[in-house]
């Protein structure tokens, strides 16, 4: 069953690889072929050249942003995962909690960017800020569900057998509700970057998105794309590393 699934394994990410090979590909010739300008479509191969020269400026924005985005990422997780918790453990607090979460969620998480760069400042902690509150809402809303569903007749069943609250949340709600936490927590690895980065471009001393801002601010849209496709691919490592880790620890999904 391992070899099955490691060569399952192998096969997308050589499909993920000749796609996105593919894809180079046409927009070489497409931005060749119809002789597109820089501002509308660099080709690939000025964006690789751009990135080659641009090593070293861009894996240090990237380390930035990286850790931006992972410290928020878990921050979040650890709040959307124990407030769904107490508001399961509580349930009297359920209609209130739920009530400022989804005002807070209603609003863009950008809206609240100029406040969070004011009370933190310009450095990491307000983008660290940022990403855990764009996280913890949707790590929030897929533990709730996860929790909820639960059968009532199974609960009963094991309150039978004298299980308490804790033992019942521990050995039965929780590991059912996993499968939909993790789901949770893959989605939000690509926020948590896109928040990060947005961020940065409304202020920061580092980072992928200011790195993007300087480079428009200079016309220089290789730089542009250079950073954009740095940035895609933090989010496909970070992606990958919960979906593997979703695939070697939910086997029971």
């Amino acid at each position: 069953m391992t070899t099955v699934t490691q060569s399952s394994h192998a096969r997308r990410i050589g499909r993920g690889f000749a796609g996105a090979f593919l894809l180079a590909f046409v927009w070489e010739l497409s931005v060749r072929g119809l002789n597109l300008p820089a501002y509308v479509l660099p080709s690939v191969s000025s964006i690789v050249s751009g990135m080659i020269a641009d090593a070293a400026k861009l894996s240090a924005a990237a380390r930035f942003t990286a850790a931006e985005a992972l410290a928020g990422y878990l921050l979040g997780c650890v709040i959307g995962i124990a407030a769904a918790i107490a508001v399961s453990m509580i349930p009297r607090i359920r209609r209130a909690v739920m009530s400022v979460a989804t005002a807070i969620n209603s609003v863009p998480v950008v809206a609240y960017s100029p406040l969070v760069l004011l009370w933190f400042g310009m450095g990491m902690t307000s983008k660290i800020v940022m990403v855990a509150v764009a996280v913890s809402f949707t790590i929030f809303l897929s533990t709730i569900a996860g929790l909820d569903r639960i059968d009532r007749r199974t609960i009963d069943l094991v309150r039978s057998f004298g299980a308490g609250r804790l033992t019942l949340l521990w050995r039965l709600r929780l590991p059912t509700a996993l499968p939909l936490i993790i789901a949770g927590m893959r989605v939000s690895t690509v926020r948590s970057v896109i928040v990060a980065i947005v961020t940065e471009m409304l202020g920061a001393y580092g980072g992928l998105g200011w790195v993007i801002y300087q480079a428009v601010l200079q016309i220089d849209f290789v730089q542009v794309w250079a950073a954009i496709i740095v940035a895609s691919a933090i989010s496909l490592c970070f992606f990958g590393v919960i979906s593997l880790i979703e695939q070697r620890y939910i086997f029971w999904k």
